[in-house]
This record gives structure tokens, C-alpha cells and sequence, in this order.
């Protein structure tokens, strides 16, 4: 019962959004980890990306805030992983697409 008193109390306890943020942001890695089954053409390469920078940048907030908020660093070290592995199916889809492949002349 003390140690949920003392996680009640904390400067990153259910109290604070440094728990909150972290407890609902958690949404992205768990939505990208369940479309890595999904066809590559349905990957939105700009969306892709763009979270790929959004989780590098608040992994460093995460790191530099006061109190240092390791469930947030650890939320968008997932997101990241996730979000690159997407990225990468992207990339290989479009080189591999049935547009480009009508583009090159024939021998």
C-alpha cells in the first residue's frame, strides 16, 4: 500500500500529465505495431515521416524535461521503431511500383 502511495505522491504520478501524456500517447506505436500487416500501398509516406520526427523530437524533450519523464522516452523510442519499420515498407513499395516499372523502356 506505501508504494502506491508513494507513485500517488510522485512528480510523475496519475496526478501530473507527465503519467497522463504518456498512459494515451501509447496509441501510436499500438496502432502502427497493428498495421504492419496492412499493404504498404495504404502507407501514408508524408504521415510516415512526419512521426518519425515527432517521436525523435520528444524523445529529447522527454529526456530534457524536469522531472525526466522516462515513460514518455520510452513511449516514443516504440513509436519510433515502429513508425521507421513503416517507413521503410513505404519506401520499398514505391520502388517497387507498378507505375514505375510501365515508365522504363523495354530492352
Amino acid at each position: 500500500m506505501e508504494i502506491l502511495k508513494t507513485l500517488w505522491k510522485s512528480p510523475i504520478g496519475p496526478k501530473t500529465t507527465h503519467f497522463w501524456g504518456p498512459v494515451f500517447n501509447w496509441s501510436l506505436p499500438i496502432a502502427a505495431y497493428v498495421d504492419r500487416n496492412k499493404p504498404p500501398e495504404q502507407i501514408s509516406g508524408r504521415m510516415t515521416g512526419v512521426l518519425c520526427v515527432y517521436s525523435a523530437l520528444f524523445m529529447r524533450f522527454a529526456w530534457m524535461v524536469q522531472p525526466r519523464n522516462l515513460h514518455l522516452l520510452v513511449c516514443h523510442a516504440a513509436n519510433e521503431t515502429v513508425q521507421l519499420y513503416q517507413f521503410s515498407r513505404w519506401v520499398n513499395a514505391q520502388g517497387s511500383s507498378p507505375q514505375q516499372e510501365k515508365e522504363e523502356p523495354e530492352s
